[in-house]
């Protein structure tokens, strides 16, 4: 599989890095590493988790248990994988066991690394922004990590481009680790991250790991407004199938989906593999994140990465989802 470097660093990931949010809920250890082997075996190098995976929507109840899993499977490989995780979500009923505090990222590491078995992080990235704590405080704590040797490098997602862009000049007064990269849910019926964000991370060389490539399963194609034979876990799971629906369960998605159903069956596709290929066009992309539920599930997602799409095929897509260049960042 094709590497790209992480941002402006030497560090060279694969164009795809597993998601495993769902390690621990719905697919169980057996599964995971099922998971874990074909991912490795289809050349992805890079794989991404957080503290309060598997949430249950509580982000408390079940927090680790993906690390834990994850660690698991790593331990006999660790050199042959990049590991990134995050913090900052609530994992326990303490006020200070949640955002972007020095006391909680130092506690969030330790706990991490404990669980992932291992003597470093190579990308730890604040999971959303907490704007109760002073960037200051973060910055300098994310600092620290890297020069005590617990983190190589950084990150955060679920900024906003000026959150990137403040974080990014702060470090370069204060002479601390800056950002290299930043996780946005991004897909062809979320592209709000090319009006602003996009921008900053280019102009700045940051890496752009977009989560969220196929809107949750919605992109690939098979489901229908009246919700007749839905399957895809984060729409019918009580937890977050409020949130998907309010997202994408939209007459203007719907129809936009017909239409890359249409290209994907003119390019010999499926409407995952497109999707999928889509994001990966984008030339701030550096790799996306994708999960998976079965072994198998990865197929569209490595075939994606190894056919480019044609320009052509791209402006279509680009001008059928043109509209979805609007609404708010994610939060």
């Amino acid at each position: 599989m094709e590497l790209a470097h992480l941002g402006p660093t030497g560090l060279r990931v694969s164009r795809l890095c597993l998601g495993t949010m769902n390690f621990g809920a719905q697919v169980d250890r057996e599964q995971a590493f099922a998971i874990l082997d074909a991912a490795a075996e289809g050349g992805v190098n890079f794989i991404d988790t957080a503290d309060v995976y598997p949430s249950d929507g509580s982000h408390t109840n079940g927090c680790g248990g993906t690390e834990e899993i994850v660690g698991a499977w790593l331990k006999p490989r660790r050199d042959e994988f990049v590991i990134a995780t995050k913090a900052g979500y609530p994992t326990g009923p303490a006020a200070w066991q949640q955002g972007n505090s020095r006391k909680h990222l130092m506690d969030a590491v330790d706990a991490s690394l404990r669980r992932l078995q291992t003597d470093y992080i190579d990308l730890f990235q604040l999971h959303k922004p907490d704007r109760a704590t002073p960037i200051d405080e973060t910055l300098s704590a994310l600092d620290d990590l890297v020069r005590c040797g617990k983190v190589r490098y950084v990150g955060c997602s679920n900024f906003y481009a000026y959150e990137v862009a403040r974080a990014l000049g702060r470090s370069e007064l204060r002479g601390w680790e800056r950002f290299v990269s930043v996780q946005p849910r991004y897909n062809l019926l979320f592209r709000e991250p090319e009006r602003e964000l996009f921008r900053v991370c280019e102009e700045e060389d940051v890496a752009v790991l977009p989560y969220n490539p196929l809107a949750g399963g919605f992109l690939s194609g098979k489901y229908e407004p009246d919700g007749n034979g839905i399957t895809a876990a984060r729409f019918v799971n009580e937890a977050t199938s409020k949130l998907y629906r309010d997202r994408y369960w939209h007459e203007p998605m719907f129809a936009a989906v017909e239409g890359v159903h249409r290209h994907a069956a003119e390019a010999g596709m499926s409407c995952a593999q497109l999707a999928i290929a889509w994001v990966l066009a984008r030339p701030q992309v550096t790799s996306a994140i994708v999960g998976a539920s079965r072994p198998e599930q990865l197929k569209d997602a490595l075939a994606a990465a190894e056919q480019p799409l044609d320009p052509a095929l791209v402006a279509a897509l680009d001008e059928l989802t043109a509209e979805f260049r609007r609404g708010d960042a994610e939060h």
